[in-house]
């Protein structure tokens, strides 16, 4: 069985869990403990003020517990996404009445719901997948979504305009009925990274989830609204997203940034379940595991439609850092005279309409070291001929510089490979025999 209670077994195995046996706040002292983890373990709290429930954060905060998440090495991270993607296969349907089943309630205020910065205008659910029917194909979409609870049954859900679940909520609200779906939280990280991926529209994200759990996922019918999530899931919320109520939010997202204000549809919850002694996830947005579980799969699938285009030129790929795991980009080529470096630019940017920046470098490039890519820069670019820019293009709605009213940026290529005119013994990084 694979769920979040097994991986967490596995961090515990790893010494990549740390434990907080004393009680804890949920209005923003929980989040500063996650904040100070920051590359380091996960956090799991065993009390929380004012709920029953325990807390974990921080489940995916590194590289290396992404990898632990989806069976693979560090190296292959991408490869096991893509494939992934390819390969969906349906879970098993389960026959048992599910873990969650045990206990009920109707109330938000049941929830440890994290209150993470100090000018956002309340609690956040954010490690909150939702479950809904495409009305076209009849298969179950799920994707993540942010949630404000602001009374007993009452939260605003953060829905970006023409992605999926935009797509079922307009189809429900012009037949003049509410969208019924499914919250979870608390699963296993493999199916958040599905639901992170940006899948054609058709496309069931648990199928995927199933893969990169090597077919261990199991789903469970809920009889109120007939959609099915996963069955150990640690809290599953029915209701329905209401046709015509909304309600002013506005969040911190993936650039520790305010975003600017909005309204947005309104939940209405039906019925709570949740597993004995349930755990409670909370993702603190714009903090490492926020950033990779939005962005690894970005990064995934930039990495195979490259690889697909280049097979024989491109060695790595990495959404850095800097640019927030979602603005930016780094590709490290093995470059030949035929080897278009402007072709490889515009290839990455249509596979993530979100990047502002590409970054090609030669393969001796660490991509995902920022003073390695610098220093490709510094030896190897020449800004009068190494430079393109792309003018007023689709851009990402979270740059604040941009014009985010029509969604319109400036985009930035870099060629910072050794330009193949020069000697090559003058690029190449000299090494100390015996030094690791």
């Amino acid at each position: 069985m694979q769920d979040l209670r097994s991986y967490l077994s596995q961090l515990r195995a790893a010494r990549e869990l740390r434990r907080f046996a004393g009680p804890v706040s949920a209005r923003h002292e929980a989040a500063a403990e996650t904040a100070r983890l920051e590359g380091s373990e996960a956090a799991l709290f065993e009390r929380v003020r004012g709920s029953r429930l325990r807390l974990v954060s921080n489940l995916v905060g590194t590289r290396a517990r992404f990898a632990l998440a989806i069976g693979s090495g560090g190296g292959s991270i991408h490869r096991r996404v893509f494939a992934a993607s390819r390969a969906a296969r349906a879970p098993r349907a389960s026959a048992r009445a599910p873990p969650f089943a045990k206990n009920s309630a109707r109330s938000l205020s049941a929830l440890p719901v994290v209150r993470h910065f100090a000018k956002e205008p309340g609690p956040f659910i954010t490690a909150s997948t939702v479950h809904a029917k495409n009305p076209e194909t009849g298969e179950q979409n799920m994707s993540f979504h942010r949630i404000m609870p602001f009374s007993a049954r009452r939260a605003s859900i953060r829905m970006v305009e023409g992605r999926h679940l935009d797509r079922c909520f307009a189809d429900a609200r012009g037949h003049g009925e509410d969208l019924r779906v499914a919250v979870t939280v608390g699963v296993h990280p493999a199916v958040l990274i599905a639901g992170a991926y940006q899948a054609e529209w058709g496309v069931a994200e648990l199928k995927m989830a199933n893969a990169l759990m090597r077919g261990g996922l199991e789903l469970s019918r809920l009889e109120g609204s007939g959609l099915e999530v996963p069955s150990h899931a640690e809290v599953v919320i029915e209701g329905r997203i209401l046709q015509d109520v909304t309600r002013e939010e506005w969040m911190v997202e993936m650039l520790r940034t305010y975003d600017h204000k909005r309204r947005q549809p309104v939940l209405e919850v039906d019925r709570i379940w949740h597993r004995d002694s349930a755990i409670f996830h909370d993702i603190l947005s714009g903090y490492g595991e926020h950033r990779l579980l939005m962005g690894m799969p970005a990064e995934s699938k930039v990495d195979g439609r490259l690889r697909a285009a280049f097979p024989s030129a491109v060695r790595a790929v990495s959404l850095t850092g800097g640019g927030c795991n979602w603005l930016h980009a780094a590709v490290a080529i093995r470059r030949s005279r035929s080897t278009s470096v402007k072709r490889v630019i515009d290839e990455a940017f249509a596979a993530h309409r979100s990047l502002k920046q590409v970054t090609v470098v030669d393969d001796d490039i660490d991509v995902n070291s920022a003073e390695s890519v610098e220093y490709a820069m510094a030896t190897r670019f020449q800004a009068d001929r190494d430079l393109r820019v792309v003018r007023n293009v689709r851009g990402s709605s979270l740059d604040p510089s941009s014009d985010q009213a029509r969604l319109r940026t400036a985009k930035l290529g870099i060629d910072a490979t050794r330009p193949p005119s020069k000697r090559p013994e003058g690029f190449e990084i000299a090494k100390i025999p015996g030094l690791g």
